[in-house]
């Protein structure tokens, strides 16, 4: 597929693909390329993390009795665990985050992960089921860690999903997604962005309350 076609595709699907790993099922990771001394070690926990998220929606998808708003939330109880909202919204507002008092921070960081819950949560039950295919981790600036994966089978097969996670707190968590090259954070910054321009940080709190409001999120 062509550079320029794959890039469409990434960003039409991106949304659909989020949180795709969690939706999906997990097979056996392939044996790591050798790493630089010491990187297995700062590796294996963050791949841990995603592998056992993986394995904990499963488990959701089986249970029987669960209609789909009930697994719904479920999912997303357990997707939203593992990101870090804080460092995420940081990174979302870049410079603008400077411009939130400490409670404005508080809000933004409630109102993006209700944003993205209901935006990303409310495209589950249209999830073509694939495979997701753990495949190695590597160790980024700052100590970050990214797990690559690639998902197997469905209309999405060989599309790279690779996880960015930060150790904060003795904790890892994830802090981005990058589907085919396409970032999240670097989505939303530029969006966020452009509501900032235009109408501060006050407009950009007060459009996310509306669209968190709002019955059908879905655009």
């Amino acid at each position: 597929m062509r550079a320029e076609s794959r890039s469409r595709v990434a960003v039409s699907c991106f949304r659909a693909l989020l949180l795709a790993s969690f939706f999906s099922l997990a097979i056996a990771p392939r044996p790591a390329a050798a790493a630089p001394p010491g990187s297995e070690t700062l590796t294996e926990a963050p791949r841990a993390l995603v592998a056992a998220t993986v394995r904990q929606v499963l488990d959701v998808l089986a249970e029987p009795g669960l209609d789909d708003a009930q697994r719904s939330r479920r999912i997303e109880a357990l997707a939203f665990s593992v990101f870090d909202f804080k460092t995420m919204g940081k990174l979302v507002l870049a410079r603008n985050w400077k411009k939130l008092d400490k409670e404005e921070r508080v809000v933004f960081a409630e109102e993006f992960r209700q944003y993205l819950a209901r935006n990303y949560g409310s495209r589950l039950e249209r999830y073509e089921k694939a495979e997701v295919e753990v495949l190695r981790a590597r160790v980024e600036p700052r100590n970050d860690v990214t797990v690559l994966t690639r998902v197997v089978g469905s209309q999405y097969d060989g599309i790279e999903m690779n996880y960015r996670l930060r150790e904060r707190k003795g904790q890892w968590k994830i802090i981005d997604i990058v589907v085919e090259g396409v970032s999240m954070l670097a989505n939303f910054r530029a969006q966020f962005s452009e509501v900032v321009s235009r109408e501060g940080v006050d407009g950009l709190l007060n459009a996310m309350r509306n669209r968190n409001a709002e019955t059908d999120p879905t655009p």
